[in-house]
């Protein structure tokens, strides 16, 4: 075997590579998310888990996507650890799909439907059609058919290319040499997990691993173990994808890991206990395509006939692994609110509605919580607490897609009036309320940014954001108290601090404004301070939203323009009162350089009470 000959192998090893990356992701994009969707939802058992990430994997042709798909499912919380176990065991029989479908090469026959069979013959016919879709199409699906059919050419392509190009080696006496060493279960083993791990794919290790059998000198004896040992490096591509994830996404790609691992072990002492006793004769005979196919494919049921009595094992195990933190712990008292909504309690709706109350406090808590938070890291800032203010962003989305779901499934019963009112206002609120949520993200990356580029606000600066601050606090503690108590007179207390709050905001940018001419202050800080004031300002239109809503439906209107309007008008004289109010408590300090000449402990005490 010549150097040109190596160059040809290597090329043919490219084109297998690419073809299979082409042809599945043209599988994915045909699929239009609704794998996605499958795998989402249908895994209420084990079992139906095992079923499902068979097929999905047989379709993209990988159980690394499936896996890392299911990865990202669990980490974002849409399906649990539990779950996720059975469309892992499935993956890896769907995963052998592949090794069957090269190994139609192998066919013999003379007759016209066999040959047509083999994939030399039918993927040309395939590749003129890919190339024809896209070029002449100009529909995505069709598009996406085409790459499928010229994937799967140039995959069938590479695989012959290397075919061909390692025949030689059948008479190099070095080459049988170095498979000879493979029949050591172990060596055989770390080749083939070193080898799936490199290019991240099973299918295409054992592709590799088929081609190779042509040259006649893979004996089964050697083949085994290298497949036993892919199984293992396609671990790799799911522990990749969970670095940096949540725990239970960890444990989802450490399942992965035992899952193949552990079944290895098994299977491996049985099958080769066995041949002390019974001695296979075919692990001495070359190894072809079909073969190659047969023990990959019982290999993988094997460990899922294994596993599936166990698989609350695997749970545990993942979970000894990946130990529970203090991060984990506050997520889980977080959600608690969510357990409040049982689908029990649909039949009775005044049940369902306390649910509901119980519920929206839980996630108005967590909201105020992370607004407390964020706003403290203008302060002092601390990488951990922006962590957490992410990750009660992300508790307060799934208590809103909860509620509202619960929420409307209640709208299917009839109700008292009163509990219809608060149905109506937490419909309305739950929004408000999770994109309070957001902006105390916006505020908590306004602070990293300050932080990461070493600035900071002018004394006046940060003594009238203080004030600022205060007065936002307060405005959303006002709003959550009046919407969980529905006190009518504390939500009338939200639209004049909020009207306090807009004027904070254009007077803040007026000072801001003054301090740049001034040279006092920096237009990068400017860009910040923006953002600030921006989200404050929101975050105050969304108590006032709340409030609005609780109003008008206790009078069963719901014309909010016009019922701002009615409160802003001159003669309303307790609107007036309340804005004067809030004006003199928080009031932005005197325009003096140096140490503003206002008491901001006492003002600060004021405005708690």
């Amino acid at each position: 075997m010549d150097i040109f000959s190596i160059l040809t192998m290597i090329g043919g090893l490219a084109l297998f590579l690419y073809g299979m990356n082409v042809m599945g992701d043209g599988l994915t994009r045909a699929s239009g998310g609704r794998l996605e969707k499958i795998l989402e939802k249908l895994t209420s058992s084990t079992w139906k888990g095992v079923l499902l990430g068979a097929a999905v994997t047989a379709v993209i042709q990988s159980s690394s996507a499936t896996t890392v798909m299911v990865v990202g499912f669990v980490n974002s919380g849409i399906m649990t650890l539990q779950r996720a176990v059975g469309i892992i065991m499935g993956a890896n029989i769907g995963t052998t799909v592949t090794s069957w479908i090269l190994s139609l090469s192998g066919l013999q026959g003379d007759s016209f439907v066999i040959k047509m069979l083999k994939p030399t013959s039918f993927s040309p016919i395939l590749a003129i059609i890919g190339v024809c879709l896209l070029l002449f199409s100009k529909k995505d699906k069709k598009k996406d058919a085409g790459s499928i059919m010229i994937g799967f050419a140039v995959l069938m392509f590479g695989m012959e290319t290397m075919s061909g190009a390692v025949k030689p080696l059948a008479d190099v006496p070095e080459f049988t040499n170095i498979l000879l060493m493979f029949k050591n279960p172990v060596l055989g083993m770390l080749a083939g997990a070193v080898l799936t791990a490199i290019i991240q794919s099973s299918s295409a290790s054992v592709g590799i691993l088929q081609a190779l059998c042509v040259t006649g000198a893979v004996s089964y004896g050697a083949a085994i173990p290298i497949i036993m040992g892919q199984n293992i490096g396609t671990c790799v591509t799911a522990l990749i994808s969970a670095i940096g994830a949540k725990k239970n996404a960890k444990r989802t790609a450490f399942v992965h890991l035992y899952f193949n691992l552990i079944g290895t072990i098994v299977f491996m002492i049985l099958f080769y206990s066995a041949n002390f006793f019974v001695h296979f004769g075919f692990l001495g005979d070359a190894a072809n395509a079909a073969g190659i196919a047969v023990v990959h494919t019982t290999f993988n049921v094997f460990a899922t006939i294994l596993w599936m009595p166990f698989h609350r094992l695997l749970e545990k195990l993942a979970i000894l692994t990946v130990r529970d933190g203090k991060e984990e712990e506050r997520t889980e008292g977080a959600l608690e609110g969510l357990s409040a909504l049982d689908d029990r309690f649909l039949d009775n709706s005044a049940l369902a509605m306390d649910q509901c109350r119980v519920a929206c406090a839980h996630m108005a808590k967590i909201t105020i919580e992370a607004l407390d938070t964020a706003m403290s890291l203008l302060n002092v800032y601390d990488a951990e607490k922006v962590e957490v203010v992410h990750e009660d962003e992300s508790i307060v989305d799934r208590y809103e897609d909860r509620l509202g779901t619960y929420l409307v499934q209640v709208t299917k019963n009839e109700m008292q009036t009163k509990d219809s009112h608060t149905l109506s206002v937490l419909l309305h609120s739950i929004g408000d309320i999770e994109r309070i949520s957001d902006h105390a993200v916006i505020i908590a990356n306004a602070a990293k940014e300050i932080y990461d580029k070493n600035l900071a606000f002018s004394e006046a600066a940060a003594a009238e954001l203080e004030v600022y601050s205060s007065a936002v606090r307060k405005v959303v503690q006002i709003a959550m108290e009046a919407m969980q108590e529905e006190d009518l007179a504390m939500a009338g207390k939200v639209e004049p601090l909020e009207e306090v709050i807009d004027d904070l905001s254009d007077e803040m940018k007026k000072r801001h404004i003054d301090r740049l001419r001034e040279g006092r202050c920096t237009i990068e800080l400017g860009f910040i301070l923006s953002d600030l004031t921006t989200s404050y300002k929101r975050i105050a239109d969304h108590c006032s939203n709340i409030a609005v809503c609780l109003i008008q439906a206790d009078n069963d209107e719901y014309g909010r323009h016009a019922y701002l309007n009615s409160l802003k008008d001159e003669e309303n004289k307790s609107f007036r009162e309340k804005f004067e109010e809030y004006s003199k408590i928080y009031a932005l300090p005197v325009r003096i350089k140096g140490t503003p000449k206002v008491d901001m402990k006492k003002r600060m005490q004021t405005a708690q009470q």
